[in-house]
């Protein structure tokens, strides 16, 4: 993979800025963040005194993520990558924003949003479920109430693979679209279902980009139904 182009830098377009709501996370003592990037987040869980786990399947991009977390006594990151089965290998597509948006599914609508974004290179990688990794890393689930994805389209999938610990997650936080942003991907709709029949309620969401032909980017935030 070319390294200067992989660190592209790239300016979104009618993109609007994200109000903080994430006030869930005072009700939890634990996160799961799946699509971790940078850990861009690893200031504000440490403010909170959060345990975190942040699961990451990009070499790259895990490197800098464990340097990132020098210092983060309490937060863990695995690289993996995360869907609906074990032991499945998937060509898994390299974006060019330091990985923001790479994917196993391949870029469709989301270039009328993101103009900029493009795939550089495409490397072969194994999936695990969230439940074996969880399993397989000696982790106990009941530590971690919070669910957190960004995985750019495969969100659905990572849910199918965590049914066994499903239980464990009081709230879950997912970036959605409501149209074909990837090819195949999930959508706003098809993560309503999941969430309403697994026992969950939608408690925020909140649009941060928008199609000019229509369509936007959410974050959404769900609760269990006790």
């Amino acid at each position: 993979m070319n390294i200067g182009s992989f660190n592209e830098l790239f300016h979104p377009v009618s993109v609007a800025p994200r109000e903080d709501h994430d006030q869930f996370l005072n009700g939890v003592s634990g996160v799961v963040h799946v699509g971790a990037n940078l850990g861009q987040e690893r200031s504000l869980y440490s403010t909170l005194g959060l345990s975190v786990v942040w699961v990451e399947p990009i070499l790259e991009v895990f490197t800098q993520l464990k340097a990132n977390l020098r210092g983060f006594n309490n937060q863990l990151a695995f690289q993996a990558l995360v869907t609906d089965v074990d032991d499945k290998e998937y060509e898994f597509h390299i974006a060019n924003n330091s990985g923001a948006s790479s994917s196993i599914l391949a870029l469709k609508q989301h270039k009328d949003i993101w103009p900029d974004v493009h795939y550089t290179s495409t490397r072969v990688l194994k999936s695990v479920t969230l439940a074996t990794l969880l399993e397989r890393e000696h982790l106990d689930p009941s530590k971690y109430q919070a669910l957190i994805m960004d995985t750019q389209g495969s969100e659905l999938l990572v849910l199918q693979g965590s049914l066994r610990v499903l239980s464990s997650f009081k709230f879950i936080k997912t970036e959605v679209p409501d149209f074909e942003s990837y090819e195949g991907c999930c959508q706003l709709s098809d993560i309503n279902a999941f969430m309403t029949a697994h026992g969950f309620k939608e408690i925020h969401r909140k649009k941060f980009a928008s199609r000019a032909d229509g369509g936007s980017y959410f974050d959404i935030v769900y609760q269990r139904v006790d």
